[in-house]
């Protein structure tokens, strides 16, 4: 029985110091622009128009050409 807990625990601690550190990714929330007027062709100027409107950017999508504005959600 102690043979099979040292075992163990030094299974344990050879595969738990290889492991890395969980990283959490922030996840992208979306909303659609309510100021940008016309198609959307330039995420750079879509992405300034919803900074004026309180996100951190915005991106052209869709068959429609839209601009979605961008934020890190929590």
């Amino acid at each position: 029985m102690k043979f099979f807990s040292a075992a163990i625990l030094l299974l344990l601690l050879i595969f738990g110091t290889g492991m890395e550190p969980m990283v959490v990714e922030a996840r992208v929330c979306e909303s659609l622009s309510h100021n940008f007027k016309g198609l959307c062709f330039s995420s750079t100027n879509c992405g300034n128009i919803c900074k004026t409107e309180g996100f951190s950017g915005g991106v052209c999508r869709g068959f429609r050409r839209r601009c979605f504005c961008t934020k890190h959600c929590v």
